[in-house]
């Protein structure tokens, strides 16, 4: 379920990748460390693979998609998003397009990176 949020001039959405490619989606991010599994890259209609802006995989497995640890997930993520150099690629990115699609590939909807991605990122524009 594709999902709308709205920061400064630009509208940002989250979307699943699996889900159906709409020209509406805007500049399309995949936010996931590893590509999603059965998915060719025609399909997947991906205009950027940042996969540096994911969690580690050592965060990434320690999480687990685990409900109960999404509260720590989300500060260790946070925490490591700002020591990555990979956010400024995201934040020119984010700038330069009226609409910007985080893609991630988890079956867990709410519970994911690409929300705690778009949180910080919503944040951080202010200060772009």
């Amino acid at each position: 379920m594709k999902q709308k949020f709205t920061a400064m001039a630009a509208e940002y959405f989250v979307k699943r990748v699996y889900e159906p490619y709409h020209k509406n989606d805007g500049y399309r991010i995949l936010v996931d460390r590893l590509w999603p599994r059965g998915l060719s890259k025609e399909i997947a209609h991906i205009d950027c693979w940042l996969k540096e802006i994911a969690p580690t995989d050592e965060l990434r497995k320690w999480f687990a998609h685990d409900p109960a640890k999404w509260n720590g997930f989300i500060k260790k993520y946070k925490e490591e998003i700002e020591q990555n150099p990979a956010r400024e690629e995201l934040l020119n990115l984010a700038n330069e397009h009226d609409r910007v699609t985080l893609l991630y590939s988890a079956k867990e909807e709410t519970h994911n990176n690409a929300y705690v991605l778009l949180q910080w990122l919503q944040n951080d524009m202010k200060n772009f």
